[in-house]
This record gives structure tokens, sequence and C-alpha cells, in this order.
């Protein structure tokens, strides 16, 4: 790994996690505030944060993204027998929330263009033990959501968007994760806004709002005692500690403080990229992403879709050697042995099939800078160049 004097060349990680603000003195301020437990001052200003900013009733911090599905899961009401439907491309927790309730997922193919959730292909996966559609906005850009409420509005089922990669993303003027019943975003230390871990539940439902506070708080009216709506608090429900630390809190704050920034970086190295591997799309080389009419993405991640399996781990071996951390995504849920154990398909997935052994992820965060955007350019231009398959 040296450049064309014969220097070395520092290797570009996949992801790079950044100070952007005022983190360490807001982790500083809440050591010094003398209540590190959850539910503190930056716990609050989050959610107010969250709120005003995505346009949601209701935002309960979690400590992760993954807590956050559980808590919905429960608030779906889910037993055994329930199915959920939701795309097999998509991460564990997507699946693991509901079946840890018991209920069965159903996965279902992905769009070719988006790589979320296919709408045409979720009525028929519906049957009479249906609880939920849960789409994923794969990449931070919106599933078709008109589509996916109207199916849920005609079968009476509960949306849970996992909008774990998708905050700051729009769909028709409105925020991904604050569309359907319930939503779930993520600030692990790969997405957009961060905290190391985090995440955050919405609730649009106002009948839910006090249960996912008691689910969220161990399963007691905990919140309503703090709010002296309650003399005293105690065991109301099923529930867990899934509230983060403040520290986590005083680090998510300085990053929602800069969210113009953060996106503005994503989103402009997402230009970037497209731009730039244009011609190889037009050449027939490779497949870029789709961002759909009414979809606003929030530049989480990019990738490409090459040719063949053969081909997209020849490039992957390419760029790592090159000292560029480029990764593939997800290994489909329906072939995983959980998910041959505890869900089930509907229909063919020959597109996830396909899709997930042909996709590619480069680097793109917001401390990746010019330079660094330019050598990941040049490096996957010169896989091409060399004619390498």
């Amino acid at each position: 790994m040296r450049d064309g004097r014969g220097r070395a060349l520092k290797k570009i990680p996949f992801n790079m996690p950044a100070i952007v603000g005022r983190e360490l003195q807001y982790i500083e301020e809440a050591v010094r505030s003398g209540h590190l437990a959850g539910d503190g001052e930056f716990t609050k200003r989050c959610e107010r944060w969250l709120e005003e900013q995505g346009g949601a009733q209701r935002v309960l911090l979690t400590h992760s993204c993954t807590a956050a599905l559980e808590i919905a899961a429960m608030l779906c009401g889910l037993g055994e027998g329930d199915e959920v439907i939701l795309p097999s491309f998509t991460f564990v927790s997507t699946a693991n929330a509901f079946v840890l309730r018991g209920a069965t997922p159903v996965f279902v193919d992905i769009d070719e263009q988006t790589l979320n959730i296919d709408p045409a292909l979720i009525e028929e996966a519906i049957t009479d033990r249906t609880r939920a559609i849960v789409p994923v906005h794969y990449a931070g850009v919106g599933c078709d959501m008109d589509a996916i409420v109207n199916i849920a509005s005609r079968h009476h089922l509960r949306v849970v968007e996992d909008a774990a990669q998708a905050l700051g993303g729009k769909y028709r003027g409105r925020s991904l994760g604050a569309i359907g019943d319930l939503g779930c975003w993520s600030f692990h230390e790969t997405k957009n806004f961060i905290s190391g871990e985090g995440g955050a539940l919405v609730v649009q439902d106002p009948a839910l709002v006090e249960r996912a506070e008691i689910i969220r708080e161990k399963g007691t009216d905990r919140s309503r005692f703090f709010r002296g709506q309650v003399d005293k608090y105690t065991w109301i429900d099923i529930g867990s500690s899934y509230l983060p630390s403040e520290l986590v809190a005083a680090y998510l704050y300085a990053q929602l403080e800069r969210a113009e920034a953060i996106l503005a970086k994503r989103r402009s190295i997402f230009a970037r990229y497209h731009e730039a591997f244009g011609p190889l799309q037009t050449e027939g080389r490779l497949r870029l992403p789709t961002v759909p009419p009414g979809c606003e993405p929030n530049g989480h991640l990019f990738y490409l879709i090459l040719n063949s399996e053969q081909e997209r781990d020849g490039l992957l071996t390419y760029l790592n050697a090159a000292g560029v951390n480029a990764v593939f995504h997800y290994v489909p849920l329906h072939d995983s042995p959980a998910g041959e154990r505890y869900g089930r398909t509907s229909g063919s997935l020959r597109i996830t099939d396909d899709i997930s052994r042909r996709l590619l992820r480069l680097p793109c965060y917001f401390a990746l800078g010019e330079h660094e955007q330019q050598r990941v350019l040049e490096t996957v231009g010169g896989f091409f160049r060399g004619g390498v398959s």
C-alpha cells in the first residue's frame, strides 16, 4: 500500500466514529450533574430534539435499536402463532425482536431497484395470523410507505418501521421512522448520528405511549411517579431495562446538534460516488443505488451491485489489498440456521438471494476526507481498468 512516490498509504477503514461538536463537554457535564443513570437531562434533550425534528408524537431513548424493536414487538401484543411480515434482506434484530415474543417472521422478497420490501408481495403473505408489517428502510432510502400503510389499514395490522439506517431521511416530506404506528432508530457507531450504542423508539399511536414507558422502565410505572401522577411506583407489566445512561445521551445530543452538517457530509459523499461511478453503470459494469421519486435519503451508506458474485468478491479482495476496507452486507435471514428454524418464506426470494451475493459497501462516514474519497474512487476504477473479473 504505497503511493506513486513510494510512501506508505494509510488504510481507509470502512467506518470511523467522529467527534463533531461538544461530545466531551457534555459527557463531563453529565458526570458533574450527579445523574448518570437513564432519563436525565440529556436523555430529555435528545427526545425533545427527535420529536421536534422527526415529526414524532413521542420518542423514548433506548440503549439500542434492538431494544426499541423489542419494545415495539411487546406493544404489538404478539404471542405464539402470530406472524410478522418483513424482508429477509435485513439485520438479525429485525426478526429476533418478534421471535422473542413467540411470533413467526414471514420473509418476503425485496424490490430490485430500492432493495426495500416489495409492497406488491406483502398482501399475498398475509394470513389470519398476521399481526404486523415491518418495513426496513435500507440505506436510508424510504420504502413505499403509502402502499404499506394502505395494506396495513385494510387488514388491521400494525406497521413497525425499522428505520435503523434512516434517521434524517424522508418519504414524501415525512421522516422515516415516524410514519407507521411505531418506529425504531439506531445510534450505533456506524450510523449517521452516533453514541457508540443507542437507539430510540418512536410511538405515533398515542394509545401506546403509556405502555411503552412502562415496558422501557422494567415493567414499572416509574415515569408516572416522576411526573407526580402516582405517589409510588410498582410493577405493572412485562418489561426490561431499556434505558441508556446519561453518558450515551450526552454524546448523542452533541451529534444531534450538528445534524445538518453530518447529513450534508454523508450526502455529499454519496453524490460524489454516484457521479463518479456513473460511467461504469452506463457501460454495464455495475449498478448504483436507486432513489425513487418522493424519497430524500440521508446518505447513510453507498453500495455497488456487481454483475456476479465472483466479480464482487474480486473487487472486495482488490480494495482491501489496496488498503480500502469495503464489506459485503446482509446474508439473507431466510437462509440462516435460525431463520430456517423460526421463520418461513412467502413466495420466491430470488432477488434477495441474488442481490446479497453481488452487493458491496464502500466507506462512507463523516470523517472521510476528500483525498480518502478520491482514493476509493481511483481504487475502484483501477479494478475495472485492469480488467479483473
